[in-house]
């Protein structure tokens, strides 16, 4: 049979030209290899930022990860993909192959709370998992947005600042709460004291910004992780009584104007129904600095 023949048949039968048969190793990952991970997720800047921002911040190896930074390589010895398999689970893949492979290694884990990356990946990854997983409790759908250009700002919100440790206790029931509305957990209530020395040391790392009035908490918003290329927030948050008055819109702009200052693009993920997606759109309306980058398929299931 001749090589054109050959492949008149294989095209017949498939779609898809031969692969290669390719051995597939998972192992933990360890602070030597920082670089080599670094500069692999540095490939999608903002699909990775919080990955990243976990690394620069606590290391490849750390308590505070909340899980285990695994890599997996080819048997030429480069990395196909890296992933966080723990509380978070985060994924970021260059083959289908490294995708099961992460999915049959976080069968080990009993604890997992969420697993999030793109929607197709997730989907993929959930049907090597689930057999010998844990089961499902919410699955949902969500929206990446990221913003390039600084919004425009026509009147800046009296007194947003950083916060300090004596605004704790206004921050955390807030916090928890977005995150109990999200995945139907109260972290106060299941596991309070990490709960609150997280909350602790992201305001120590001056993450969080506030505007407190009164001794109430009228608006915040954390910086999840944040690298030259990308900030990414979350716990954008809007005191129900000062809801449509403008303040919400006028902070969140007024302070990714200051981020921006420092790094090429701000994004945030939001349900697809969550008010914070307005927020932020709003925020960028005038100069079409926000855009839909992604469909995220974000699965909690413990």
């Amino acid at each position: 049979m001749s090589a054109e023949q050959m492949m008149h048949t294989v095209m017949e039968e498939t779609a898809y030209l031969p692969q290669p048969v390719v051995t597939l190793t998972v192992s933990e990952l360890s602070e030597t290899e920082t670089n080599e991970v670094l500069g692999f997720l540095s490939e999608r800047p903002v699909h990775t930022v919080c990955m990243t921002g976990l690394i620069r911040d606590n290391g490849l190896v750390s308590e505070h990860n909340r899980g285990t930074f695994y890599g997996c390589r080819n048997s030429e010895g480069r990395l196909e993909g890296v992933a966080l398999i723990g509380h978070a689970t985060l994924i970021e893949t260059r083959s289908r192959g490294a995708l099961r492979e992460f999915a049959l290694t976080a069968q080990i884990y009993n604890r997992l709370h969420m697993i999030m990356a793109e929607q197709e990946k997730v989907e993929e990854f959930w049907n090597y998992y689930a057999d010998d997983g844990q089961p499902m409790r919410l699955a949902c759908r969500e929206l990446l947005f990221e913003m390039k250009n600084s919004p425009e700002n026509r009147r800046e919100a009296d007194g947003l600042r950083l916060a300090t440790i004596d605004d704790l206790h206004l921050i955390a029931p807030v916090h928890a709460a977005m995150a109990e509305a999200e995945s139907g957990i109260n972290p106060l209530k299941v596991d309070r004291r990490g709960f609150l020395d997280r909350c602790t040391r992201r305001i120590n790392k001056n993450r969080v910004w506030v505007i407190v009035e009164d001794e109430r908490l009228i608006f915040k918003a954390d910086v999840q992780a944040e690298t030259s290329e990308v900030i990414y927030l979350e716990g954008v948050y809007v005191s129900a009584e000062k809801r449509g008055s403008g303040i919400g819109r006028r902070s969140l702009t007024q302070l990714c104007k200051s981020l921006l200052e420092r790094t090429r693009s701000i994004c945030v993920l939001a349900n697809e129904e969550n008010e914070k997606r307005t927020l932020f759109t709003e925020c960028a309306a005038s100069n079409e600095s926000a855009a839909t980058i992604l469909f995220s398929s974000n699965v909690k299931i413990g």
